[in-house]
């Protein structure tokens, strides 16, 4: 715009367009990832005061027992102090929107500040994008340590540059020697480190040098498209670890491996494929014998989750490669989009739950599976259970220990694929409880746009598109998918309120469209190995603002007991249409997730508008937004030190979104 223009009414809104239809076109997965922390179980009192692992404690759950800060106090949260990672200075932070930065082979992703600050051993520790891993001091910010894996800045990675955390392990032997308590965390570029929890160096005796190599036997790796996005679990002795694989490339991508490793050696314990490649596992029938042998991925990007009493891992699988057509993978495809409970000492599968059969949408279940119990029948019996939470806006109560639904689940006839050579599953696997915390179709009264010139867009793309609800397969005509291939629910997950039995999940509400192509060469182009190119994007306006009908985002307490929703309500705004009147009924497109607190309180940022909120879990009535320097594209937590209670966040942006970049940790506190 030149100067002395008048800045057009919507104009604020076309950077979301280029975001939306360039970056959230490959959104939401990494598909494209003895411990003083993680020994205790579920429920445990040490997690009233701490946050020792990335989803508050090993099963997920988000809740702290804290309540200083209480409905009635929490509009008196004022920043306690802030620190920054130095990121935003570093010679390389045009990568922040995905630019270019002179190299020929860069990402194209983008840096997203996504992490869980976890509070261990008196410190808080914290990953960047860049996988630098950084102890604080709790109470002031100050830094303590960093340590630098040197990441190569000219990765080809088109998920970008992520990382969502650390985790924590204590030697019971002998807690105070050298490397005693440590810090792991896996890297984009496929490393699994230990680090001293007291210094930040290498622990010598771990693996090679403190580093154990992830990209081996698991097929042909391509540099900068196999690593890890998601902090491992740690149970007992064992450092279990999952991956990231960058989606779509070819049939035969990297395998989706997990593995465990000895926490003081490094050496492999076991290692667990979820697809079945040999007859002997019982889910290989679920597969053609070629498709079992060579087809790549559904791996477990997501955090992991475990049950140490119990002596379970918790895994959440993605999408069987590639994720849009699957001729070349017929079957069920069973392992794959599913929850699988995994004996911790063994790797041997105990249960597992397929929430998608034979994935044709992208529909992983990209949330660290959350250990909850609930209360069922008329005597209150207390039930230990799991939260499988999909894309498909779906919520799936699980028996703990046996992996049976709680509330019934029906297979629903869906729409048949009518592409040559695809044949899609004939039914899918809907919950009667919880209902769809996402819309099932998008009909044409759901076109949605603020101008006449972006109404008729919407509408002559939304007619061209195959639309017959939840589960239409891509076609060679174009098919709209509602939920988007991004999601209705993502990596925040969700949280749990262990007093009131609530449980709270984020959503995001955008639409989305995917095509098949015949393919003109052999050797070009996406999904190698298959007769099909595809695309896909966002279904957005000129304006870059959403086709579907808003709320964009939502908030919701899902009451576990009765499979009831309790409340819903709009989270965030878009600032480039927060004028509006009316549009704080809009929601906004987010990332990111929740917690819960014994004071009653759900704090979430995630939204587009850079504020962290505080909520009435048993309400949903806002009471509270602290300002954020930048994006706050994370999951939050909180611990409470010499008495005082602190709520922080990582806000620095997020690529896919375009929010406001930076490097900065933020702690809140009452005065």
């Amino acid at each position: 715009m030149r100067p002395g223009n008048r800045r057009p009414p919507l104009a604020g809104a076309l950077s979301i367009g280029r975001l939306l239809g360039q970056a959230l076109a490959l959104m939401a997965a990494a598909g494209c990832g003895g411990a003083a922390g993680s020994a205790q179980g579920p429920g445990d009192k040490a997690s009233a005061s701490t946050w020792s692992a990335y989803g508050g404690d090993a099963g997920g759950s988000r809740y702290s027992g804290l309540a200083q800060v209480t409905r009635k106090n929490v509009r008196m949260l004022r920043i306690a102090w802030t620190y920054r990672t130095g990121e935003a200075k570093h010679k390389d932070s045009t990568m922040a929107s995905g630019a270019s930065t002179g190299c020929a082979r860069c990402h194209t992703g983008g840096n997203k500040f996504e992490a869980t600050p976890i509070l261990a051993a008196g410190r808080l520790y914290l990953s960047t994008p860049l996988n630098r891993v950084i102890a604080l001091d709790p109470a002031s910010g100050k830094e303590l340590w960093r340590y630098d894996p040197q990441l190569d800045m000219k990765l080809e990675r088109n998920e970008g540059f992520v990382s969502r955390g650390v985790a924590f392990w204590e030697d019971r032997r002998q807690p105070e020697s050298p490397c005693g308590r440590r810090i792991f965390f896996g890297t984009v570029d496929a490393r699994l480190v230990a680090l001293d929890a007291a210094r930040g160096s290498l622990c010598p005796d771990f693996a090679e040098g403190g580093i154990a190599r992830l990209a081996r036997d698991v097929g042909r790796v391509q540099v900068g498209q196999y690593g890890v996005t998601s902090p491992p679990a740690v149970v007992g002795d064992l450092v279990v670890v999952g991956s990231s694989v960058g989606d779509n490339r070819r049939v035969d991508m990297e395998r989706g491996t997990v593995r465990a490793f000895d926490a003081r050696s490094g050496a492999v314990r076991w290692s667990w494929d979820p697809i079945p490649r040999s007859p002997n596992d019982s889910a290989w029938s679920h597969w053609t014998t070629e498709a079992a042998a060579k087809t790549g991925a559904a791996n477990a990007w997501a955090p992991l989750s475990a049950d140490p009493a119990s002596d379970l891992v918790f895994v959440a699988t993605g999408s069987a490669a590639p994720d849009f057509y699957g001729g070349e993978r017929k079957g069920d495809n069973r392992y794959a989009n599913s929850v699988v409970a995994l004996r911790a000492s063994s790797g041997r599968p105990v249960w597992h739950f397929q929430t998608v059969h034979h994935d044709l949408w992208d529909y992983d279940v990209p949330a660290q599976p959350s250990l909850v119990t609930v209360r069922r029948g008329a005597g209150g019996r207390q039930v230990p259970a799991v939260v499988a939470a999909s894309k498909t806006g779906f919520l799936f109560l699980l028996d703990r220990e046996t992996g049976k639904p709680l509330f019934p689940v029906e297979e629903r006839p869906v729409p048949r694929s009518d592409v040559p050579g695809e044949e899609s599953w004939p039914t899918q696997p809907f919950p009667t409880r919880p209902r769809p915390l996402h819309p099932l179709r998008m009909e044409s009264g759901d076109v949605w746009a603020l101008t006449a010139a972006d109404s008729a867009a919407c509408r002559q793309q939304f007619q061209t598109l195959k639309n017959q609800g939840i589960c239409t397969p891509p076609s060679l005509q174009g098919t709209l998918m509602f939920p988007g291939f991004g999601g209705a629910i993502n990596w925040g997950g969700v949280a749990f309120d262990r007093g009131r039995g609530l449980l709270v999940v984020n959503t995001l509400r955008l639409a989305m469209w995917v095509r098949l192509a015949r393919r003109a060469r052999l050797d070009q182009g996406n999904q190698l190995g298959t007769p099909y190119t595809m695309t896909r994007a966002p279904l957005v306006s000129p304006s870059g603002l959403p086709c579907n009908r808003p709320p964009w985002g939502m908030l919701a307490a899902v009451d576990l007991a009765t499979g009831e929703v309790k409340w819903e309500v709009p989270l965030g705004r878009v600032p480039a249409v927060a004028q509006i009147p009316g549009s704080e009924r809009w929601g906004s497109v987010n990332f990111g997730g929740p917690i819960v607190t014994a004071g009653g309180l759900v704090f979430i940022g995630a939204a587009m508008d850079d504020f962290l909120r505080a909520f009435d879990v048993e309400t949903g009535a806002e009471l509270w937004k602290g300002a954020l320097p930048a994006g706050g594209q994370a999951t939050p937590m909180t611990y409470q030190l010499d008495g005082k209670q602190y709520i922080v966040i990582a806000a620095g942006g997020h690529s896919n979104l375009g929010t406001k970049f930076g490097d900065y940790v933020v702690a809140f506190a009452l005065p």
